[in-house]
């Protein structure tokens, strides 16, 4: 990383050589509410290499696998040894108590029983099934609050694909498969595509694309209250964004190369400026689900190593 002038940007940490040796794959990862970051390893036999897809998001598990999960709390590493992981994931996220979910970013109808079929499963801390539901269809976006919420912003697939809650573009569940929160008519327009999550305390950030000249939007959700306050996002389609107070910081991603546009913004009234660009070089190629923030922290996959960057 060579914009060692910036001190807001930190490497949090990398895959270790020995597991990189021993054939193991970092694939699904997340950060939780307490900013423990989990990366799920995966054996190489256990996967293969679609060449088209580039970065991580290219190897796609061919069979049942077992997987073990890493979280990182400073300088501490805990692993769990997960078994039997029989859906192809697209996110891990971090539950209260250790717990965690592992979803699917697509959904398919069983015409059989004439139901969505289940594509996320709660895992316990020592990682067995708990239970599992349906969340919709088409997930680019995804992330939990402090109180083990599960919300998300969909894809166009989902959202014109027939699943009710997919088709208002965003939502929040529980760990029971309830949905407990929709915009219900309070967004500017309606959402296209999600492109990345954050939170900031107790409340929620979703960030949305609404299309043609519409552009990009930051909803901020308050789960308590169900309130909803939408801003124009001052960066077109960012894969990062991290906010605390009246500060944020956004981030795109070159596709599948080692630079990110990075921009601070602030927040006057109702109206996000950006008040500094630039182009940051980072240890590692750059691809989708890159960004995930945490109370004014955005946490940057870049390849097999992730970044801290203070908003």
């Amino acid at each position: 990383m060579s914009d060692h002038a910036d001190s807001t940007v930190h490497e949090a940490w990398s895959v270790p050589a020995a597991d990189i040796a021993q054939g193991r794959k970092a694939l699904w990862w997340s950060v939780g509410p307490a900013g423990d970051l989990s990366v799920l390893l995966v054996h190489r036999r256990y996967l293969e290499h679609i060449p088209y897809i580039k970065g991580w998001v290219g190897w796609i598990p061919k069979c049942t696998f077992t997987g073990e999960l890493v979280t990182v709390t400073g300088e501490n590493e805990r692993r769990t040894t997960v078994e039997n992981i029989g859906d192809r994931p697209s996110h891990l996220a971090l539950l209260p108590d250790s717990r965690f979910l592992l979803v699917n970013g697509r959904a398919s109808w069983n015409r059989t029983s004439g139901l969505w079929a289940p594509n996320a499963v709660v895992y316990s801390a020592s990682g067995t099934p708990e239970g599992e539901f349906c969340v919709g269809d088409d997930i680019p976006a995804l992330v939990t609050d402090r109180g083990g919420r599960v919300w998300m912003a969909y894809g166009d697939e989902g959202i014109y694909g027939g699943h009710a809650e997919s088709g208002a573009g965003l939502a929040g569940w529980d760990t029971d498969g309830r949905a407990i929160w929709s915009p219900q008519g309070r967004l500017p327009s309606h959402p296209l595509e999600g492109c990345t999550a954050a939170t900031d305390g107790d409340q929620v950030w979703l960030v949305w694309y609404a299309g043609g000249r519409n552009g990009t939007f930051l909803t901020r959700i308050t789960p308590s209250t169900g309130e909803v306050t939408t801003y124009p996002s001052p960066v077109r389609d960012p894969d990062g964004f991290a906010t605390h107070g009246n500060r944020a910081v956004l981030t795109r991603r070159h596709h599948n190369q080692r630079t990110v546009e990075l921009s601070r913004a602030k927040l006057d009234g109702t109206t996000w400026t950006v008040t500094d660009h630039r182009v940051l070089d980072v240890p590692g190629r750059v691809v989708v689900r890159c960004g995930q923030g945490r109370d004014g922290t955005l946490w940057l996959r870049t390849g097999d190593t992730w970044l801290r960057i203070e908003a």
